[in-house]
């Protein structure tokens, strides 16, 4: 089939969800959420520095850590 495009079911993508608490702008013209555990401890929101509140959506998991990439040899430098 000519041009054909593989789309997830609902249900694949729906797996890999988990329940994440946020903090969602209380101002209903502004649409912005960030993840409680990237959150500032001053609860304002950054695109519109009105106040936040918090929240629950299913989100995918995030890993806060970078990956250690191997170190190089001395003689490499």
């Amino acid at each position: 089939m000519k041009g054909s495009l593989f789309l997830a079911t609902s249900t694949d993508t729906k797996e890999n969800l988990k329940p994440t608490k946020i903090w969602k702008c209380k101002n209903a013209e502004c649409k912005a959420w960030v993840r409680d555990e990237f959150a500032a401890t001053e609860q304002k929101c950054p695109i519109c520095s009105g106040p936040m509140h918090r929240s629950m959506r299913h989100l995918p998991p995030v890993q806060n850590k970078a990956k250690s990439q191997p170190r190089k040899p001395k003689s490499d430098f």
